[in-house]
């Protein structure tokens, strides 16, 4: 059994600080070479992509006003536009306002290094004081990601190796875990890869629909040092990541906590693997390029995404 100690150990033993470094930002993305990425086109072997996010709920996830203008010649401030502007009166538009919280349980979304603190420290060592109240962090945001994360992606579909439609709540997933899908499936979790883990909460969701909880399914501590051998780009899950409760008193989110702050290892939460299991078993093909594009915010911790599996 993985002890406390040997979770807070993790934090040293784990940490990747300097190895790419001392002003690195990308963290295990540095494992995503060019040759990884060529490697991930020739898992595309069938042509078939399928998303893995969930779509944004109106107005449950996200709040949004919208306006809708029939003529735009005669909206509010067209009399200071200029002359041509007012020729053509028969285009409209409509166009949107939106605010959402993307960090949480429910909508899929990228963390970037910079979203977690231990002692109040980031990745590679940099203090929390780098993260401005008003124009977000200066180290370790989502823009170290601006060209994107494509790379092979793995679907690891533990429910189906334990042969339950889904894990329960609380319950863990560890290395062994990992391996029996791995042998299950006949692929091998390689370096620079993406591994998503299905734990079955997304037929979850989508058969008895979405209720907060704390407590949920997700990768156990345990995991941290095969991903950290593996030279794992990237992790996701159909939960939040990390098994709730952890089982440790002093650290609530150890894959979040290791993996963020001494890993640097960045994380998709919260995706909708159900369309990439099932093709996944139709097919054969348990690996394929993965494409997971962040939005450029300035100084955000994340970014809402719609990762893209490819086959």
């Amino acid at each position: 059994m993985t002890t406390q100690d040997d979770v807070l150990g993790y934090f040293d033993t784990l940490s990747n600080w300097g190895r790419w470094g001392d002003d690195d930002q990308r963290g295990t993305l540095n494992h995503i070479t060019d040759d990884i990425r060529l490697a991930a086109a020739r898992a595309v072997r069938h042509g078939r992509s399928v998303s893995c996010g969930w779509e944004v709920a109106v107005p449950q996830e996200m709040e949004r006003s919208t306006t809708t203008c029939p003529c735009a010649a005669e909206m509010p401030g067209a009399e200071h536009m200029p002359a041509h502007f007012h020729a053509d009166r028969r285009w409209g538009f409509s166009s949107e306002r939106l605010s959402l919280m993307f960090h949480g349980n429910s909508v899929t979304h990228l963390d970037s290094p910079c979203h977690l603190y231990w002692d109040g420290t980031m990745y590679n060592g940099r203090p929390h004081t780098l993260v401005d109240p008003d124009t977000g962090s200066a180290w370790g945001a989502v823009t170290a990601a601006a060209d994107g994360i494509v790379t092979r992606g793995v679907l690891l579909d533990v429910a189906s190796a334990r042969g339950v439609s889904w894990l329960e709540p609380g319950e863990g997933v560890r290395p062994d875990d990992l391996e029996a899908a791995e042998r299950r499936q006949n692929v091998r979790v390689g370096p620079g890869d993406a591994v998503l883990l299905r734990t079955g909460y997304g037929r979850f969701r989508h058969e008895q629909g979405y209720t907060w909880s704390i407590t949920q399914a997700g990768w156990h501590a345990s995991c941290l040092p095969w991903l950290h051998q593996r030279d794992v780009a990237l992790i996701a899950a159909d939960t939040p990541q990390d098994v709730q409760p952890s089982g440790y008193g002093q650290v609530l989110m150890p894959v979040h906590a290791v993996g963020l702050v001494a890993m640097g290892l960045w994380l998709v939460d919260n995706c909708d693997l159900e369309a990439c299991a099932t093709t996944a078993a139709e097919l054969g093909q348990w690996d394929f390029q993965f494409a997971v594009a962040p939005i450029r915010f300035a100084g955000t911790s994340g970014s809402p995404v719609n990762p893209i599996a490819t086959f």
